[in-house]
């Protein structure tokens, strides 16, 4: 944890250095102290207040929100992947980046106009989306008062496929903004203001500690909702929790960011790999390290054809996927010499 911690503080310094504009480390640390309240002034005389805006006014939100984005959607893969006890399992398996993008591009389609707490029609429109499919699924699945993993799997899943038709019908009409849906669809940073930083922050903080509080009781549930039952799990109502604390953490992730893969999907592998399943250290390793992860990634793709920027979500997908397959083979080789993972 602690190296964890030493990784994401020097991966913030190093994307708030990195850009465009090249800010040494040195005055970085500078402008950062002479913003705090005992601070003395004389010390950033020197500096570039041109530097300082940029730092303060463009870089600092954008590092603190890749921090929020990439941990919410690091946490929430780990504890889909507990829940559904399912390795594929990631933070959109169950229809919410479906119906965030549906409500994304319908909000950039019809041109709306709407504004709440500075945020746009779009980010409002994507989280709706992915809280309510969120709830239709659940509904879907709901048997009398249970709902059983596998079928609430299988309900994300045709709900996801029919969502994703309807965006997909939707950006085929999408005429001059069609630049703009793509764009959204491939998931970005650009833009970030303090603004949505003070917004996400509360979300991931109360998504997070939502289903760490219940990380005992998802240790259990890998054993299966009947074991889990008889050492004395209320199954029903923690999944229920963990289902309103992941998803919370992955409409608001979404909404602010559009769609980011693979994130949620190699954190938790890579930290189980390394540490083992038990979540009460899964789930905090699984933060730090997706939030250290995105902005490394953000950082790449602000500098790699500067001063234009990648979209974050191809940068994620190219470093991603041959990680995994990595991760993959690794497994497979520690269970042929009988080793853990």
């Amino acid at each position: 944890m602690g190296g964890l911690v030493l990784l994401i503080i020097m991966t913030m310094i190093g994307a708030m250095v990195f850009g465009a504009v090249l800010i040494g480390w040195r005055n970085v640390f500078i402008i950062l102290s002479d913003t705090l309240p005992f601070a003395s002034p004389s010390a950033a005389i020197e500096i570039s207040p041109t530097h300082e805006d940029i730092l303060l006014q463009i870089r600092l939100p954008r590092v603190l929100l890749a921090a929020a984005v990439g941990s919410s959607l690091a946490v929430s893969g780990a504890v889909f992947q507990g829940l559904f006890r399912n390795p594929m399992a990631d933070p959109f398996v169950i229809g919410i980046s479906s119906g965030a993008a549906l409500g994304a591009v319908f909000a950039m389609l019809s041109g709306f106009s709407l504004a709440v707490g500075g945020f746009g029609a779009v980010p409002l429109f994507a989280f709706g989306g992915g809280i309510g499919t969120i709830l239709v699924v659940y509904n879907m699945a709901r048997v009398g008062q249970a709902v059983p993993v596998m079928t609430l799997l299988l309900a994300g899943i045709a709900a996801s496929a029919f969502l994703s038709a309807l965006v997909s019908l939707l950006t085929y009409f999408a005429g001059e903004r069609l630049h703009m849906v793509v764009f959204w669809m491939m998931g970005g940073l650009g833009g970030a203001t303090w603004q949505q930083v003070q917004v996400m922050v509360p979300y991931a903080l109360s998504g997070y500690i939502c289903v760490s509080l219940f990380s005992r009781e998802l240790n259990a549930m890998l054993l299966g909702e009947e074991t889990a039952s008889h050492l004395g799990v209320n199954t029903e109502r923690v999944k229920k929790i963990l289902l309103v604390g992941a998803s919370l953490l992955v409409a608001a992730a979404v909404s602010t960011s559009g769609i980011i893969g693979f994130v949620g999907l190699v954190v938790p592998h890579f930290v189980r790999l390394v540490a083992g399943p038990d979540h009460r250290f899964l789930l905090p390793a699984s933060a730090l390290l997706g939030g250290a992860l995105l902005i490394a990634t953000d950082t790449l793709a602000r500098v790699v054809i500067a001063p234009s920027e990648l979209p974050v979500g191809i940068i994620t997908s190219l470093i991603g996927a041959p990680i995994f397959v990595y991760l993959l083979k690794k497994r497979k080789q520690l269970r042929y010499f009988g080793g853990g993972g």
